[in-house]
């Protein structure tokens, strides 16, 4: 298991945690899961309001233009056939949803791969807790420069140690998004430069997914 030092906001060594190779070992990286998690994440995020007029949509009268012989000209019904100036569209883009099914083991598989591949690059940090007694936005901007967390990050707190503080305070610093532990998507750990998780949030995280790996290889042993 990898030893990861928890640190306090002012960057002192308060403890250490113990993280599962299962969960956090570098050979658990799988860049292609990552990449369609990723797909699938940006794919449900498409709004699909994009539209274009047909023929039945576009403005102009119904009316037959001329009579269907004798003219010598080429037939024609309306002014809002798509071969005319300003007619009606052929086959264009129709409001839909992009969004599809994506498997949850896979799912999964890909916060692994995104959580090892953020230790391996030394850029997933272990708080003692993310809590400050004020909610004041500037206190959590130095504690993050403290950290070195200067950039993006991505701040993971426990749904029961979550505090109207910290919501307070870190809701309006730049390039900074504050999430559950049970919400943390493979995309944003992936998005953003920094991961900070509080001890709390990082153990039961990893107590979940090392659950879904134990019955994973129960599965295959009883399959074998």
């Amino acid at each position: 298991m990898a030893n990861v030092d928890v640190v306090n906001l002012d960057g002192k060594k308060v403890g250490s945690v113990e993280l599962a190779d299962a969960v956090f070992g570098a050979d658990q990286v799988n860049e292609a899961l990552l990449w369609e998690a990723v797909k699938h994440y940006r794919a449900s995020q498409r709004q699909g309001t994009h539209a274009t007029k047909n023929r039945k949509l576009v403005a102009g009268s119904g009316k037959k233009l001329w009579k269907q012989k004798g003219t010598g000209r080429a037939r024609v019904g309306s002014v809002r056939s798509p071969l005319w100036r300003h007619g009606g569209t052929v086959h264009g883009p129709q409001p839909r949803s992009y969004e599809y099914a994506f498997p949850r083991k896979k799912l999964l598989g890909a916060l692994r791969s995104a959580l090892a591949a953020k230790l391996a690059d030394g850029k997933l940090t272990v708080v003692d807790t993310l809590e400050i007694k004020e909610s004041k936005t500037k206190l959590y901007r130095k504690a993050l420069d403290t950290l070195g967390a200067t950039r993006t990050t991505l701040l993971v707190e426990n749904g029961k140690t979550l505090t109207q503080a910290l919501v307070l305070g870190a809701r309006n610093l730049d390039g900074v998004e504050l999430v559950l532990n049970n919400e943390v998507h493979p995309y944003d750990l992936l998005r953003y430069e920094r991961a900070i998780f509080s001890k709390a949030a990082i153990e039961q995280l990893s107590e979940a997914l090392i659950k879904t790996v134990s019955k994973r290889k129960l599965a295959q042993t009883e399959a074998a």
